[in-house]
């Protein structure tokens, strides 16, 4: 058992979570580009309700990314700070596992894959396939990063026919639109946002298999690295000049 407090920032969400023993609370709001004033304020508020310090926690989890670099950027940060301060280990949690757990929790009665999508904007999205096995997510193949008609035309969907459940915001695209509707599928749940709850679940897990790692070193995934290196460059000039 363990004391886990778990933070997310990588969507227009901001959310905080403290994993109690397997008793999970949480504070959730759609705050976009507010992040840097919510965050800390949603963790002290929990903490004060738990009647706690940072002292005594097992870990902190956030959500890794994939997501908004300036939102996956701001939760690094944080995070960073509280656990070197507080000298905790961290595990970092992805943001679609988040999404396909958040899913299961509200509809445990629906047993199929999830394909979590988030906008990756650039006209692409962010996904993964997960299959929910004990109560946690797991990743079937590997997180992408594509096109919304590149991720119709791949092996993974059109394996899948219409048996499984497409959850996250990504999905907006009208490509899916028409992909969904033309297999008669039903199973679309653009609410779910990644979020601190899932996360928490998810890292009590890590924790009890000694699955932690200090904050030196760890860093957000992107899926994407070379976007905003792409973006800049006069960056890119000046480093060869030097």
């Amino acid at each position: 058992m363990s004391i886990i407090l778990a933070l997310d920032s990588s969507t227009d969400a901001c959310s905080v979570a403290l994993n109690i023993h397997g008793d999970v609370h949480q504070l959730f709001e759609l705050a976009a580009k507010s992040h840097t004033q919510r965050l800390l304020p949603m963790v002290d508020q929990l903490l004060a309700n738990a009647g706690l310090s940072l002292s005594q926690l097992d870990a902190i989890a956030f959500g890794r990314g994939p997501g908004s670099f300036t939102g996956l950027r701001i939760c690094m940060g944080v995070v960073q700070g509280l656990a070197f301060g507080a000298d905790l280990p961290v595990v970092p949690v992805s943001t679609l596992a988040s999404m396909a757990l958040s899913f299961h929790s509200q509809y445990s009665n629906i047993n199929l894959p999830i394909v979590s999508c988030l906008d990756a904007r650039m006209s692409e999205v962010y996904w993964g396939l997960y299959q929910i096995e004990d109560r946690l997510p797991i990743l079937q193949g590997e997180e992408s990063v594509s096109s919304p008609e590149s991720l119709i035309k791949s092996p993974t969907f059109q394996m899948l026919e219409d048996k499984f459940v497409a959850v996250g915001q990504g999905w907006h695209y009208p490509s899916f639109s028409q992909a969904l509707s033309q297999r008669n599928s039903t199973n679309l749940a653009m609410e779910i946002y990644p979020n601190a709850e899932s996360i928490a679940k998810i890292a009590a897990q890590a924790v009890a298999n000694g699955q932690i790692q200090s904050i030196l070193g760890t860093l957000p995934v992107y899926l994407r690295d070379t976007v905003s290196w792409q973006k800049r460059p006069a960056a890119r000039r000046q480093i060869q000049i030097d």
